[in-house]
């Protein structure tokens, strides 16, 4: 008896739990959203974020093609540039720079472009373009094959002589390493002679200081350009004589003290005196006797006589 009271009891739960589900209402699908056809002419808008793509600052993918030189390089002649115009295929085309620097483009004729930098190149030709044939050009130029360029090592260096540029660019400390570095009687000044640009004066020449190019502190804003000339000019020296441990000749940098020069000589000997120093110097095509104290500047070709104690 107990047994069946208990079936139907439990018979009763499980239909009424039914009977609830079954009067729940459900929540009704939402159709997906119809997929809108793109606008002609309209730029193409992803629906979710895509990584940049790999390349120079993730500027796009990386491609195969002419190297592409870095911002200091400079456009010159026998150059073969890759030059596109956006929709215009009459204009999109390689194009040889001639020895007179410029080259021949429809609409344009002659286009110096020799001396410039790509960047400067592109805006050049866009402006020109925007003038008075195309409203709004898109231009890139691109070097698509390089002319055999060259700097001249010169100076005091292992091997002095033409150094080849690889298509890109060469920095100074590179090109240094192709002439087979400095040698012992080289000063620690660099003279970098750029070319003078068509219709300008010769520049100024770049000192750079050879120690703190070795060691990256200098130079690194140097981009060699073809026909550059690199001086390594032989070491300035001084003498120094008298009651020294090491008597002799020494490379002289600039700002050297009376002072520091003794200690780049060893110092003074057991009898040498730090007083009454006085240094040969020419002057005005005469040699004469100068007296100086430790703290004053040494000057090219000085002999610093160093005397005894007179006790």
């Amino acid at each position: 008896m107990r047994t069946n009271t208990l079936l139907t009891a439990v018979a009763l739960v499980i239909l009424s739990c039914g009977a609830s589900i079954a009067q729940t209402p459900q929540k009704p699908q939402t159709p997906p959203a119809p997929v809108q056809p793109p606008v002609p002419g309209a730029p193409y808008k992803p629906e979710f974020d895509i990584p940049a793509p790999e390349g120079p600052g993730g500027a796009g993918p990386k491609k195969d093609g002419p190297a592409v030189p870095g911002e200091g390089y400079v456009i010159g002649p026998q150059d073969n540039l890759s030059i596109t115009v956006l929709d215009e295929p009459n204009l999109t085309s390689k194009y040889r720079v001639d020895t007179d620097g410029t080259i021949t483009m429809d609409y344009l004729n002659r286009v110096p472009l020799a001396g410039l930098s790509l960047q400067e190149a592109q805006e050049k030709i866009t402006m020109l373009l925007k003038k008075d044939y195309i409203k709004n050009p898109q231009v890139r130029v691109e070097v698509a094959e390089y002319k055999a360029r060259s700097v001249l090592i010169t100076g005091e260096v292992r091997t002095q002589g033409k150094v080849t540029l690889p298509g890109t660019t060469m920095g100074l400390l590179e090109a240094l390493a192709l002439a087979g570095s400095a040698n012992a009687n080289a000063s620690n000044e660099v003279l970098v002679m750029h070319q003078p640009k068509p219709g300008e004066k010769a520049p100024e020449p770049i000192v750079v200081n050879r120690k703190e190019l070795e060691l990256g502190k200098a130079g690194r804003d140097i981009t060699l350009q073809d026909g550059d000339i690199v001086n390594v000019p032989i070491a300035k020296r001084f003498y120094i004589s008298g009651f020294i441990k090491n008597p002799g000749s020494f490379v002289l940098e600039s700002g050297t003290t009376v002072g520091q020069a003794i200690i780049l000589a060893g110092g003074l000997s057991d009898r040498g005196s730090d007083r009454r120093i006085k240094v040969g110097r020419v002057v005005n095509g005469k040699s004469i006797d100068v007296d100086v104290n430790m703290e004053d500047k040494v000057l090219p070709n000085d002999e610093i006589k160093i005397k005894g104690r007179f006790f």
